[in-house]
């Protein structure tokens, strides 16, 4: 059995973003993408096949949030689930055009597969281009049960090239109760590291992605837990997105 930690959205562009005003009070913000690959802190959750995700937020002028986003996925193993569905509140404050603080709790969702679900409590600091966040969980599903603490936290910068190229980064740590990830040496670890560096553009009124990702996980670490060897290494994913 293929014993896993499943997580989705690490961000939500809840800034700077195009939404569909409502009301003076109330606006909707909805966002699509495509992508080759729908990873996660570094994790393939599709096998590394491509993914088609769909999100909506609920936006009011207080900062207030509430939404649901939704991707498919494939764990393999023959388990019956294709699709994460996350349900998500939380309150944007910010302070200035360079400083602002978002908070919220998501609850991740897995239809025929309940016993994946979980629920994560979140807080991502973001000062001149910088950013610090976190991101915990007391009800994480591994082979120990629904009762594995996990902390995930990363450090990230985001500015605007030359010739309007966005550039992102990021440098991230999951942690984990438990040892979960063993060596053939019988080597186990509770932790891993994860990165990213994401080039984006804007044309035709849509934002294309390329990104390169990676972990410091081996090939047997990451079957140790995942149950493959060739989701958690490095990989190149093109995408697509749009925010209306």
């Amino acid at each position: 059995m293929k014993h896993l930690l499943l997580a989705g959205l690490t961000l939500f562009p809840l800034a700077g973003q195009a939404a569909i005003p409502l009301n003076d009070d109330f606006a909707v913000q909805v966002d699509l993408t495509l992508a080759s690959d729908y990873r996660t802190r570094g994790i393939s959750q599709t096998q590394n096949d491509p993914t088609a995700q769909v999100g909506v937020t609920l936006l009011h002028s207080s900062g207030l949030y509430a939404g649901a986003w939704t991707s498919n996925v494939d764990f393999g193993f023959g388990l019956k689930t294709r699709q994460e569905v996350d349900y998500y509140a939380g309150w944007f404050w910010q302070a200035n055009d360079d400083i602002s603080l978002d908070t919220g709790y998501i609850k991740y969702a897995y239809p025929k597969e309940g016993q994946f679900n979980q629920s994560e409590v979140y807080s991502i600091l973001s000062a001149y281009g910088f950013k610090a966040a976190a991101y915990y969980s007391s009800d994480a599903p591994t082979v120990f049960g629904k009762d594995q603490d996990t902390l995930y936290s990363y450090l990230g910068y985001e500015t605007t090239l030359p010739a309007d190229i966005g550039l992102k980064l990021r440098y991230g740590r999951m942690d984990f109760k438990d040892p979960l990830f063993w060596s053939q040496a019988g080597n186990g670890t509770d932790s891993y590291r994860e990165w990213e560096a994401k080039l984006s553009y804007d044309l035709f009124e849509v934002t294309w992605g390329l990104s390169y990702i990676d972990t410091d996980l081996s090939n047997g670490q990451c079957a140790s837990n995942y149950g493959f060897t060739d989701t958690c290494g490095a990989t190149v994913v093109a995408s697509v997105s749009k925010s209306f």
